[in-house]
């Protein structure tokens, strides 16, 4: 569940930063109140913090995550 949620936030902050650097537009900023605003802050926090927890599935054992994943469906 948690990959799901790093995925999503990560997936926002690649959108973001394809249209900061596309079209020169922050849409984070423009919806919470510019770069500097605590909504903005923060979801640009969660986004990094995503980024450093997605670093661990670089690392993962695809097979294992498989395995345990089926089995937690079936418990």
């Amino acid at each position: 569940m948690l990959d799901k949620i790093a995925l999503t936030l990560l997936i926002i902050g690649g959108l973001n930063w394809g249209c900061v650097g596309i079209f020169r537009f922050d849409i984070v900023a423009w919806l919470f109140g510019g770069q500097v605003g605590i909504v903005s802050r923060i979801i640009y926090i969660l986004v990094g913090l995503a980024a450093i927890w997605c670093i661990s599935l670089l690392f993962r054992d695809s097979r294992n995550t498989v395995m345990e994943d089926s089995t937690s469906i079936r418990d």
